[in-house]
């Protein structure tokens, strides 16, 4: 896992084929700020070298959020530390825990495409109007009209018809969590916890630990259809992560946490601002759930110690016994 305590920025200067050019990188540490500046000064040298030697590299390595970091860290504040477990502000102001090896996934509910029967009824009214309008021996033009004038018609029987077969399957909810049981039902000695995010659910794995490029974990991901962008960055960044705290906009915050982008590290002379807005959002954080505890499934008769260590900082911290409403 890489959540770096301390961060630096570097910067190379000099003239390449007559131009002066600049390369700036980044570099980070988990020992002090001074090994921090000694790896961006050393990046920062690498990459010079390698531009000047004819290769395509960006000038400048840009401050980006955790689903966009490639190369780097996670760039997140470090709000608090347990065991290798660690609590980071991501750029949205909101708490999220980082694992190395305790499953985390998000699975929000997704509604399902819309069948090729649903479909032909967006064609099927049109095509009936100007069958009758023909038949009737209308023009041309008021039959092309009255096709047209079927479109909507069709689209909205279409879209009705859709929903009254997900209304009798259960619901993007019910089929949701039918996976999660399938998945469940199929693999013999997995424990999961389930618990209710506002999106959809969210499970963590209690039987056992796990590396994010285990095949076992990416075929829980595939059952699930976990979000792709969250296995991804899960590899990446070599940990399993959960949101411990509300959306700022699902709690009534309007505002962007200051400065914008929230993507640390923050300039001294910015976290005053910083300090402020975080104040505020905890403040109204405190009448709302990350997520609900819903219950546990699986066979397995026993529990991962490092597992129920990482479950009792989850529900505590997400408040997800607390019957606060989630957001």
């Amino acid at each position: 896992m890489i959540v770096p305590q301390f961060w630096a920025e570097s910067q190379v200067q000099d003239r390449v084929k007559g131009r002066l050019r600049t390369v700036r990188r980044w570099g980070w540490s988990d020992e002090s700020p001074e090994a921090a500046q000694a790896m961006a000064d050393a990046r920062a040298r690498e990459a010079f070298e390698r531009v000047s030697s004819g290769q395509r590299l960006p000038w400048r390595e840009p401050k980006v959020a955790y689903n966009g970091a490639e190369g780097v860290p996670i760039r997140e504040e470090v709000v608090g530390r347990h065991g290798d477990a660690l609590v980071t502000r991501n750029s949205y102001g909101a708490r999220c825990l980082n694992t190395p090896d305790v499953l985390f996934a998000d699975v929000d509910f997704r509604q399902e495409p819309a069948t090729a029967l649903t479909c032909l009824l967006v064609l099927a009214l049109p095509v009936c109007a100007g069958v009758v309008c023909r038949a009737a021996g209308l023009s041309w033009g008021l039959t092309a009209a009255a096709a047209v004038a079927g479109l909507p018609l069709g689209y909205a029987a279409a879209v009705g018809l859709h929903r009254l077969r997900l209304l009798l399957a259960g619901g993007a909810e019910r089929q949701t969590r039918r996976r999660v049981e399938a998945f469940v039902a199929g693999h013999p000695g997995w424990l999961l916890r389930l618990y209710r995010t506002p999106a959809g659910f969210r499970v963590l794995a209690m039987h056992r630990t796990f590396r994010p490029d285990d095949q076992e974990a990416a075929e829980l991901f595939r059952a699930l259809d976990t979000d792709p962008v969250y296995v991804r960055m899960c590899i990446r960044q070599h940990c399993f992560r959960a949101r411990l705290g509300p959306k700022p906009w699902r709690i009534g915050i309007a505002a962007h946490m200051k400065p914008r982008p929230g993507i640390w590290p923050v300039s001294p002379e910015r976290m005053p601002d910083r300090a402020r807005w975080i104040e505020g959002y905890e403040q109204a954080a405190r009448g709302y759930a990350a997520c609900r505890f819903v219950e546990a499934l699986g066979s397995a008769m026993t529990v991962d110690a490092k597992a129920e260590a990482v479950r009792r900082v989850h529900d505590e911290l997400a408040r997800a016994d607390s019957g606060l409403p989630i957001a």
